[in-house]
């Protein structure tokens, strides 16, 4: 099953990236969110291996989530690699300078299941696929706008 969205954004690619890479700002939503978090790595200075475990409730049944990340390439792509109770995923996110001020932000979301409950819980992902879609590319959109207001205010 793939997600993908594409936003073009009103800032530097620079700008973009430290959003993107705000690794601290996202375990805080984390938290809010009612998701243990634990980082193995320092975010001060992240590369190839910074990885994160995570435990939460989907659907009333306790998660654990392993997440890694895999390929660091500043100021343009990053790639996110998941494994969690038999369903890998993986999370790519591309940028692309369009000019000075202008990014593009390419999302790409992946899960691949490895057991029969991942498969059926593939399934039955994939009967509200549509509205899975429309959120996933709503949260790209927020994330771009909030880039884009973070640049406003800073000039």
């Amino acid at each position: 099953m793939q997600f993908s969205s594409k936003e073009d954004i009103e800032a530097p690619i620079a700008d973009v990236f430290a959003a993107v890479t705000d690794f601290e700002a996202f375990e805080r939503q984390a938290l809010r969110r009612g998701i243990d978090v634990q980082r193995k790595g320092d975010v001060t200075a992240p590369e190839d291996g910074l990885s994160w475990q995570a435990t939460f409730e989907m659907r009333g049944k306790p998660r654990d989530l392993d997440l890694t990340l895999a390929t660091f390439d500043p100021p343009n792509a990053l790639r996110f690699d998941a494994m969690s109770n038999g369903l890998e995923g993986q999370m790519v996110i591309d940028l692309m300078s369009l000019s000075q001020q202008r990014t593009r932000l390419a999302v790409v979301v992946t899960f691949t299941p490895k057991t029969l409950p991942a498969r059926l819980l593939i399934q039955s992902l994939k009967l509200g696929k549509a509205a899975l879609t429309r959120r996933f590319k709503l949260k790209v959109a927020d994330f771009a706008k909030s880039v884009e207001k973070r640049k406003r205010k800073r000039a």
